[in-house]
């Protein structure tokens, strides 16, 4: 396998060298997206053919992985040796080089850090053409530059996984908390107990808070609950939280049991709660347990992207993800509910990053001027349907965010200037980089992520301004999902009913069901 993967990596590389010779930029095509910023047209290096987990390695507890690998798919490979990666984005079709070249913080981050924290390297294509590795001891200024650059510092092609050992469930522990003050308060303690493998929250309003607490096990009480989510007639992942936690106060938390892949991915179906808005787009259908089961399909991230940019209706949300101290989460909380009362929201509990990066990073509060603990709040949803109102929510959004030591995660439309851009994030270390990398004739970050205003309101056809009235944008999204083809990626997923893991004693495929 590692013959042909060589083999595709000259080819490509072959091929950015061309575009390099010519003085021409470029942009990477992967396949598909988790990205839900407009997707521009510009010269294009395929790489989707770099799908493959090329090798396991049980004894180092290393994967060697190509970037367009997506998280249900590595699962289920390290899974026949009883391994998982220590960070696993949410979403089962966010990839392995989208992992990298983004910002993947999720609810194992406090303890191992973003996703690109638990790579031990990647080859990489430079903008010129070359192959090189980056890592911690090998041009470790780009191996740290290149995490979190949006792929502007070159092409990655192969990255090398830690691993760590397997469990067959999660103990999962809900929190109720009847503030948002003591919702923080609570993420912060939890995440100081070395006992726990996993910490989200979720906030369903002022006054319902819920900390979710994770721990790694293969031992589960015969008198247990256990609860999947994978299922057309399972609850949706965050209406299952709010529904056990609804009554208050709690006098102790609340215990089930979910199977360890069943958890990984416990927020696909709805996409955390974005699925929703389809319900609300298309009004007349209802939302219920019974119109989620039959529409099942369609509610796995995987459609539900594909359907967001089929229909280019991404215009009327806010879909951001925004760090802060945990000195200013309660106030800028407090800030979104009066000026958006979008909710819920999602907390990520994040590991200190240190600075110069394109991740989050922060020092307050003091004392010292290291690096400190963040918190992630995921604010999705539905915002003006005015364009020059919604630009100017998400400015608003971003000047109260740097007003409070915050930062985004770059996967979104950001609507800062490029003067503004640059004075959040260290352009003298990354023009460096791209000086040293021969990276300057790729995208910037700033290129990525800006929100082109003149390009958002183009001149449209007839044709195209009536695909883009109700209802005919939301069933041109539904068409280009459909063709995807991806909704049959869902209907039997291997992590349902079943896990597979190695017994370490016998040699055997210990078969777990749910």
């Amino acid at each position: 396998m590692m013959g042909s993967h060589e083999a595709a990596v000259n080819r490509i590389a072959t091929a950015v060298k061309t575009l390099y010779n010519s003085k021409e930029s470029f942009r990477i095509f992967h396949g598909s997206t988790n990205s839900t910023r407009p997707i521009l047209k510009d010269h294009i290096i395929d790489i989707s053919t770099l799908s493959r987990v090329v090798t396991i390695d049980i004894e180092s507890k290393t994967a060697s992985v190509e970037p367009n690998v997506p998280m249900d798919k590595l699962i289920e490979a390290t899974l026949e040796h009883g391994l998982i990666p220590p960070v696993v984005m949410e979403f089962p079709g966010i990839t392995v080089g989208g992992g990298y070249a983004g910002t993947a913080g999720e609810s194992s981050s406090f303890k191992y850090g973003y996703f690109d924290q638990t790579v031990n390297s990647v080859e990489i294509i430079l903008a010129n053409g070359d192959i090189v590795t980056a890592s911690q001891t090998e041009h470790p200024d780009l191996f740290k530059g290149a995490a979190g650059a949006l792929g502007t510092l070159g092409v990655i092609t192969l990255l090398e996984l830690q691993l760590i050992q397997a469990k067959k469930f999660v103990r999962t522990a809900y929190h109720r908390e009847n503030t948002v003050h003591d919702t923080v308060a609570v993420t912060q303690q939890e995440i100081a107990n070395p006992a726990n493998d996993y910490v989200d929250g979720l906030l369903f309003s002022k006054t319902h808070g819920v900390i979710i607490t994770g721990r790694l096990t293969d031992e589960r009480p015969e008198s247990s609950t256990m609860q999947t989510f994978t299922t057309p007639w399972d609850p949706w992942y965050y209406l299952h939280v709010k529904e056990q936690t609804l009554s208050e106060p709690l006098c102790s938390p609340i215990i089930e049991y979910v199977p360890l892949v069943e958890y990984i991915f416990r927020y696909d179906r709805g996409g955390f709660w974005v699925g929703i808005e389809a319900f609300r787009y298309f009004s007349f259908v209802p939302f219920n347990r019974l119109t989620r089961w039959l529409l099942n399909d369609f509610m796995h991230t995987r459609m539900l992207y594909r359907a967001l940019h089929g229909s280019n209706t991404q215009t009327g949300n806010i879909i951001q993800d925004l760090s802060l101290p945990y000195s200013t989460a309660v106030e800028f909380i407090e800030y979104t509910s009066e000026k958006l009362n979008i909710w819920p929201l999602w907390l990520c509990p994040l590991r200190a990053m240190n600075p110069p990066t394109f991740h989050p990073s922060t020092t307050q509060p003091g004392p010292g001027d290291h690096a400190k603990p963040m918190l992630n709040i995921g604010l999705w949803g539905r915002a003006s349907s005015d364009k020059d109102t919604l630009v100017s929510q998400n400015r608003d959004l971003e000047e109260k965010l740097t007003e409070l030591g915050g930062r985004k995660v770059l996967y979104s439309q950001t609507f800062y200037t490029e003067t503004e851009f640059w004075k959040l994030y260290d352009r003298k270390w990354y023009d460096s980089l791209r000086q040293r990398y021969q990276a300057t004739t790729l995208p910037t970050v700033y290129d990525k992520v800006k929100t082109d205003l003149k390009v958002t309101k183009p001149h449209m056809s007839l044709t195209s301004r009536v695909c883009s009235w109700w209802p005919f944008a939301g069933l041109l999204g539904i068409f280009f999902a459909i063709r995807s083809g991806d909704y049959l990626l869902h209907r039997r997923p291997f992590w349902r009913y079943k896990s597979l893991f190695l017994d370490p004693k016998t040699g055997q495929k210990d078969l777990v069901l749910a």
